[in-house]
């Protein structure tokens, strides 16, 4: 095929994506190779491609394409989340656009609504995923709620059910008003927020005395069960025993002890809510207080309140506060920053409430999947969030699994007329077990909640392979356990853990090994990306712009695991213009004419070169692989084809202006050209294809695809080969800034001497007369009078510059380097003469600066002979 001056980035997307879809190249079914398998976190069925996505499905790809040309069998598993709170919430919306209210629903017909949005809006994700180049297995698709996935839910409620992990119970839960369910405390949010802080006078009943206690939330006095007073602060004696009035709703509540109360927080008296407080529970609990609910399930006040009855809870906050000023008890108000808690989904913030709730305890779970990360069996990348792992696991609550949603998956809890309750599969099965136990079996209903949905995501990596219904299939046990995961810091707790903890419960066995911990997609602020901030590009659009493997190498360049990724959509034209420098050098050779002839001393010498350098670099790259070091495995990537192929390689070998090139060096040429397209393949799999494909490579089949071409492996290298041609590398470059700093043109030949006393420059002499465009190259052991110098490794080289230079300037610019090189070696010497920096530092750090030490003299005694020249 012919190649167009410009890359078209769309074309090649487009055209080959499908070729890869038609052709089956993701697919995935056990055979005899090694089994190399990723799931993805999925998505939640609402979502769109954000920034986020773009940095973990990238990531994700790289490591399936570079396993999948590595000759296993990469299999990377697709699909979505339910997403129970966040899909009810935006079904509740549309149906309220609609003029359709959710309480005047049937169960049935809302989720025949919830259904409906999933058909039509849930997979625009993973359309998307497409465009950025996901080479998922796209058969093997999977949501939640997939019937085979929901079962496998409902078998693991009832099996750890009857393993004694859960039970139902009343207990202080984290309230969401918005969603109107109960959160785990994963799923709040702690955020700094301004309040005020109401002193409120509380009266002595039959005294004119008041204490005064302290509080932010005034909405809630009306709940108040007691005053709490430490027995030990003398300041309050005298009211052991006596009772106060609540202000407003005048009801009489005991002054109760209790240590817990901290004598110089606040005023030292304590109102206790048991409530709408945890810790104000457990005190009601030890000293048998009522217990006043007083606001509804959406966060406005109940009966319970007496007064201000149905208006939503901010709103009483401030009315309260008023009616209190109105009567004289507040004695002040201070203005109070402190930490509230806001749901992970809706932003609202929480409420603590009391609420029967299904529960799972953890304390014997978590043991083992804190194991499995302290004996390295689960590899956390980077380690540093090992110990915030561990602390959680080491002090991890009982997880309240209950959702007051409709849908997600219904627990398997069954009802009779008396309240009574059993776990079944079925109402049949139910209506067994009750009559097993000699219950009644009137009115059955099952329960109403759902389980959350991290208790179904936490079955993913086993049920998208069906094994928990069915763990002798052949999937399950080829490919699982997975071997990386791909997700996010703030899931390792929601998510991470709890897979863990699911896997060894089934099998024994982690469900990964190791887990990549991404970090926040941030703009060049520094501020975290949203929608609500305006920062955030729109992925697809970044790909419209500067072609899909622009932007995923934007993405790479800057994205260490586990630290935030100041993302710059310069980044994204780094990325095109990378794949533009590519894309022109294969012009480049494509434009060659080849001549029979053998390659020239010269091109050997430069191909020997090239190869020890790729071999390097596959070597440096794999072990950045290793260490899942992305970012940097695609930089040294980019380097080797940047500069070492492009801009060293090529223009070594290159012919002169329309003349043919050795027939022998273009097939050289070529292979490299296919070596550094396969490496480049994970990170840039569009362009990569494209050009694989050139009939400069001859012929191909269909099957014959850079997708699946042998990723280039290890091979042993020459360190003398490439530190030989460094120093190479370095008289061009010198000789090219004598020209640049002089201002001489780079089309006047100028003379080379070198005084080589390390490197024998014999064979390397053309290469260097091409690049440096050197008229004469010659080879002396003595110092060449006149002429500008400078040192290559400890090789002294000269350029006789004769009328080409004014010798005043020369001088004046000779002295200055001097002087910048003296001051340079002194704080040096400062450093090495430090007893202490010698003493703790590590050996090579030492050694390092002794070699800058000796480079330094050694470029101040060729200068200062060089002034002496200069006369």
């Amino acid at each position: 095929m012919s190649i167009a001056k410009t890359y078209n980035p769309k074309e090649a997307e487009d055209k080959w994506y499908q070729y890869w879809m038609e052709n089956g190249f993701f697919r995935s079914t056990p055979d005899a190779r090694e089994p190399y398998t990723i799931v993805m976190p999925p998505p939640n069925v609402t979502g769109v491609l954000h920034m986020g996505h773009m940095l973990n499905n990238t990531i994700q790809d790289v490591l399936i394409r570079r396993a999948r040309m590595q000759g296993k069998n990469a299999c990377w598993v697709p699909g979505t989340d339910h997403a129970s709170i966040a899909t009810e919430a935006k079904v509740v919306a549309m149906l309220k656009e609609q003029g359709i209210d959710k309480k005047s629903l049937t169960r049935e017909d809302f989720l025949k609504y919830a259904w409906e949005w999933k058909e039509k809006y849930g997979g625009i994700i993973l359309k998307q995923l497409e465009k950025l180049g996901a080479s998922c297995d796209w058969e093997r698709t999977k949501f939640t709620m997939d019937p085979d996935l929901s079962e496998s839910v409902i078998d693991t409620f009832i099996k750890f059910y009857k393993a004694g992990y859960i039970y139902r119970g009343v207990r202080m839960v984290n309230w969401d008003p918005q969603g109107k369910t109960a959160l785990s405390d994963e799923e709040v949010i702690r955020k700094e927020v301004q309040q005020k802080l109401y002193y409120i006078r509380y009266q002595i009943k039959d005294s004119d005395e008041y204490v005064i206690i302290a509080t932010t939330r005034p909405e809630t006095i009306m709940a108040d069960a007691a005053i709490c007073i430490n027995p030990n602060d003398e300041r309050y004696q005298h009211l052991k025993g006596k009772t106060i009035i609540v202000p407003l709703v005048n009801r009489e509540i005991p002054i109760i002890e209790d240590t817990y109360v901290e004598m110089e927080f606040g005023t030292g008296c304590l109102k206790v809510t048991p409530a709408h407080d945890l810790n104000d529970y457990e005190l009601g609990q030890k000293h048998n207080l009522d217990v006043i609910d007083i606001l509804n399930d959406d966060g406005t006040l109940n009966e319970k309140a007496i007064i201000l009855v149905g208006e939503d809870r901010f709103i009483a906050r401030k009315k309260i506060a008023k009616q209190l000023e109105e009567v004289g008890q507040i004695e002040k108000i201070e203005d109070y920053k402190s930490q509230v808690g806001f749901s992970e989904r809706t932003d609202a913030a929480i409420e603590p409430k009391l609420s029967m709730q299904w529960w799972c305890k953890m304390d014997e779970l978590a043991k083992p999947a804190l194991d499995y990360v302290q004996s390295g069996e689960v590899r956390l990348i980077p380690d540093k969030f090992t110990a915030s792992y561990k602390h959680w696991m080491e002090n991890v609550k009982d997880w309240c699994i209950s959702r007051q949603l409709w849908w997600g998956q219904r627990i398997p809890a069954w009802y009779n007329k008396k309240n009574e309750w059993v776990i079944a599969k079925t109402q049949e099965e139910a209506i067994q077990e009750f009559k097993s136990q000699g219950k009644t079996v009137d009115s059955i209903r099952q329960e109403e909640d759902v389980l959350d949905t991290w208790f179904s995501s936490g079955l993913w990596p086993m049920s998208v392979f069906d094994g928990v219904r069915n763990p002798e299939n052949e999937d399950f046990k080829y490919y699982y356990p997975t071997n990386d995961l791909v997700t996010a810091p703030e899931i390792l707790f929601f998510w991470v853990a709890r897979m863990i903890i699911m896997g060894h419960n089934y099998t024994e066995k982690a469900p990964f090994k190791n887990v990549y911990l991404t970090g926040i997609v941030r703009d060049k602020l520094g501020r975290k990306m949203s929608k609500s901030l305006g920062n955030s590009p729109d992925p697809i659009e970044l790909m419209e712009q500067y072609g899909t493997d622009g932007v995923r190498v934007g993405m790479l360049l800057s994205s260490p695991a586990g630290n935030d990724l100041m993302f710059d959509v310069s980044y994204c034209e780094q990325g095109r213009n990378f794949a533009n420098k590519i894309w022109n050098a294969f012009r480049l050779v494509k434009g060659w004419e080849a001549t029979g002839s053998p390659a020239t001393t010269a091109q050997k010498t430069a191909a020997q070169w090239f190869e020890n350098r790729f071999n390097q670099a596959v070597t440096e790259i794999d072990e950045h692989f290793k260490y899942y070091r992305l970012s940097d495995a695609l930089m040294t990537t980019y380097k080797l084809i940047w500069d070492d192929f492009c801009a060293w390689y090529l223009e070594l070998v290159k012919p002169a202006y329309q003349m043919p090139i050795e027939q022998e060096t273009l097939e050289t040429v070529k292979n490299f050209f296919q070596k550094i397209l396969s490496l480049a393949h994970p990170f840039m799999p569009f362009l990569t294809e494209e050009l694989w494909h050139d009939e400069l490579f001859g012929q191909r089949d269909a099957k014959d695809c850079i997708i699946v071409a042998p990723y280039p492996e290890i091979a042993g290298f020459n360190e003398n080969v490439i530190k030989e041609f460094a120093s190479v590398q370095q008289i061009i470059s010198e000789v090219r800034n004598v020209r640049n700093s002089k201002g001489i043109s780079p089309k006047i030949p100028l003379p080379l001497a070198i005084n080589a006393t390390e490197i024998d420059y014999s064979k390397y002499q053309d290469s260097i007369i091409k690049l440096a465009n050197i008229e004469e190259l010659t080879f002396v052991k003595d110092k060449v009078a006149g002429a500008v110098s400078f040192l290559a490794g400890r090789d002294e080289c000269y350029i006789a510059l004769a009328n080409n230079i004014d010798v005043d300037t020369e001088r004046e610019r000779i002295r200055k380097e001097i002087e910048y090189l003296q001051g340079f070696l002194v704080s040096v010497d400062k450093k090495l003469s430090n007893e202490r920096f010698v003493a703790n530092a590590k050996p090579e750090i030492v050694e390092n600066e002794q070699n800058k030490k000796a480079d330094a003299e050694a470029k101040i005694k060729i200068l200062t002979e060089s002034l002496v020249s200069l006369g």
